[in-house]
C-alpha cells in the first residue's frame, strides 16, 4: 500500500511538472508573439527618435519628451483601470458558464462605453480651456495652445481604442492585434517623414506637426479596430458598480504608478534652475535608447497579464509565477548587459547634441528591470481581487520619486532624475515583496535570482574597470563578457535553446 501510494504521489508530481512546463511554454510563446510585433512596431516608432533628435534642437525635443510623458498619464486616468478589469471579468464569465458570449459582450460594451465617454469629456474640457492648459504646461506651449488640443485628440482616440484592443488580446487574435498596432506606427512614421519632406517642420507650427502625425495615425487605427469589432459601446449600468469596485483601486494605483513614470520629467522642467527644457530633451532622448528593455517589459506584460489573470488553480498560479519571475530577471539581465556594455554604440541612435547624457543609461536600464519585477509581484493581488494593495505599492514609489527628485534634481539635473526614478522602483519592489510575503507567500527562487543579478553586475563592473586603448579591443572584451554571461545562463538553467525556438515557431 505504501509503495502504491508513493508511486501515485510520484505520478502526480510528474503530471504537475509537465503541466507547469507546458504553462511556462505557453507564456513564452505568447510573450514571443507579442514580442515580435512589439519589437518591430517599437523599432519603427523609435526611428522617430534619431529622426527628431536630428531635426530639432534639445529644447524643442524637450517639448516632445514632455508631451509623451504626459500622454500615458492621461490614458491611465481615462481608461479607469478597466483594461486589467476586462481580463478578470471575462475570465469570471467563462467560469460562471451559461451564455458566455452574451456575458462577455455586455462586459465589453460597458467598459468600452464608459472609457470612451470619459475620453470625450476630457477632450471637450481641454478644448474649451486650451489657453489655460497651455499656461499650466509652461512657456513653450503658450504661443501654441493648439498643441494642447491636438494632444487631447490623440488621447481621445487612444482611449477609445483601448478596450477593443484588449478584446483582441483576450480572444487570442494576436495577428489582428499586431496588424493594427503596426499599421498605426507605420502611418505615424510615414506622416512624420512626409511632413518633413515638404518642409512643414520648418514652419512656425514646427514641432506641432509631429503631434498631427500621431493624431492622424491614432484616429485611423481606432476607427479601423472599432469597425472590425462589429458592435457599439453600450453601458450596462448594473454591471458598472462591480467593475468600478474591482478597477478603482487599480486606477488609483495606476495613476500613482504612471506619475512615477513622468514625474521625473516634470521635476526637471520645474526644478532645474536654467536650461530645463534642454535637460529634459537630453533625458528623454537617453531614456528612449533603453528601448530594448522597455520593449521586453512591455511584451511580457501583454502576454502575462491575460495569462496570469485567467482561472487556474492557486497552486499552479504560485508555482508558475515563481518560475516566471526567475526567467524574467534572467532575460532582463542579459538585455541589461547587451545594452550597457555597448552604450556608446547605442548613443549613435540620437543626435550628437544629446549624447552627452549617455552615462545615465545603465541607471535607466536598472530602473526598467525593477519595473518588470514589481509587475510580476502584482499579479497575485490582481488575481485575488485585492487590488487595493496596488495603491500601497505605487504611492510608496511616488513619494520616493518626489522626495529623491526634490533633493537630487536641482543640483544634478537629469542625472538626479535618473537616480530618483531608480530609487522609486527599488521602493516599489521592496513594498511589493513585503506584501507578497505577508499575504500570499510565493516560493521565488531568491538564491538563483540574486546569483543572476550579482553575476551580471560583476561582469559590467569588470568591463568598466578595464582601461584599454582602441575601440575594437574594448568591444572585443565586452563581447566576450556578454557571451560568457549568456553561456553561463543557458547552462545554469539547462535551457534547451533549440526546443524553445521550435516551440515558439510552432505557434
Amino acid at each position: 500500500m505504501q509503495i502504491a501510494g508513493v508511486c501515485a504521489y510520484a505520478r502526480i508530481i510528474r503530471t504537475w511538472e509537465k503541466r507547469k512546463k507546458s504553462m511556462l511554454e505557453k507564456l513564452a510563446k505568447q510573450t514571443a508573439i507579442y514580442g515580435i510585433s512589439t519589437i518591430l512596431g517599437r523599432f519603427l516608432s523609435y526611428l522617430l527618435t534619431p529622426f527628431y533628435t536630428r531635426i530639432f534642437g534639445v529644447e524643442t525635443y524637450g517639448i516632445i519628451t514632455d508631451v509623451y510623458a504626459l500622454i500615458p498619464f492621461a490614458l491611465v486616468l481615462l481608461t479607469l483601470g478597466m483594461e486589467s478589469g476586462f481580463f478578470r471579468f471575462t475570465a469570471k464569465a467563462e467560469a460562471a458558464g451559461g451564455d458566455v458570449a452574451t456575458a462577455k459582450k455586455r462586459i465589453f460594451t460597458t467598459m468600452w462605453g464608459i472609457t470612451t465617454l470619459a475620453a470625450a469629456l476630457f477632450f471637450a474640457i481641454v478644448t474649451l480651456f486650451s489657453d489655460t492648459c497651455a499656461q499650466w504646461m509652461g512657456e513653450a506651449y503658450t504661443a501654441h495652445p493648439e498643441y494642447v488640443i491636438i494632444v487631447a485628440a490623440i488621447v481621445f482616440f487612444d482611449v477609445a481604442g483601448c478596450i477593443p484592443f484588449s478584446r483582441l488580446r483576450e480572444r487570442g487574435n494576436a495577428l489582428k492585434f499586431v496588424g493594427f498596432k503596426l499599421a498605426n506606427i507605420i502611418m505615424q512614421v510615414g506622416f512624420a517623414v512626409v511632413f518633413w519632406a515638404i518642409g512643414l517642420f520648418d514652419s512656425e507650427f514646427g514641432v506641432g506637426w509631429a503631434f498631427v502625425a500621431n493624431l492622424l495615425a491614432s484616429a485611423i487605427t481606432t476607427i479601423a479596430v472599432t469597425i472590425s469589432g462589429g458592435t457599439m459601446p453600450k453601458i450596462h449600468w448594473a454591471l458598472l458598480g462591480a467593475m468600478f469596485a474591482y478597477s478603482l483601486p487599480l486606477l488609483i494605483s495606476s495613476i500613482a504608478g504612471t506619475a512615477n513614470e513622468f514625474i521625473d520629467r516634470q521635476l526637471i522642467k520645474y526644478l532645474v534652475p536654467e536650461g530645463s527644457m534642454a535637460q529634459l530633451g537630453i533625458y528623454g532622448a537617453i531614456t528612449k535608447i533603453a528601448v530594448v528593455m522597455t520593449l521586453f517589459t512591455q511584451m511580457y506584460r501583454l502576454a502575462a497579464e491575460p495569462f496570469f489573470l485567467a482561472n487556474f488553480k492557486k497552486e499552479e498560479f504560485i508555482e508558475t509565477n515563481a518560475a516566471a519571475m526567475k526567467y524574467y530577471i534572467l532575460a532582463s539581465m542579459i538585455i541589461f548587459l547587451g545594452i550597457a556594455l555597448f552604450r556608446d554604440l547605442f548613443a549613435l541612435i540620437v543626435g550628437s547634441q544629446f549624447r552627452q547624457g549617455i552615462f545615465i543609461l545603465p541607471i535607466v536600464l536598472g530602473a526598467n528591470v525593477l519595473s518588470g519585477v514589481w509587475l510580476n509581484l502584482s499579479f497575485w493581488y490582481k488575481r485575488e481581487e485585492k487590488t487595493g494593495f496596488a495603491l500601497w505599492v505605487t504611492l510608496s514609489g511616488l513619494i520616493a520619486s518626489v522626495g529623491a527628485g526634490f533633493i537630487l534634481i536641482p543640483k544634478e539635473g537629469y542625472y538626479g532624475a535618473a537616480w530618483s526614478r531608480f530609487i522609486a522602483e527599488v521602493v516599489m519592489v521592496t513594498v511589493s515583496l513585503a506584501l507578497n510575503r505577508a499575504f500570499y507567500p510565493t516560493p521565488y527562487d531568491f538564491k538563483r535570482i540574486i546569483e543572476y543579478v550579482i553575476t551580471a553586475l560583476a561582469l559590467f563592473f569588470v568591463a568598466e574597470s578595464i582601461s584599454v586603448e582602441g575601440g575594437m579591443l574594448r568591444y572585443t572584451i565586452n563581447t566576450l563578457l556578454f557571451v560568457l554571461y549568456l553561456v553561463y545562463a543557458i547552462r545554469r538553467e539547462k535551457i534547451d535553446v533549440k526546443a524553445l525556438v521550435k516551440a515558439v515557431l510552432r505557434r
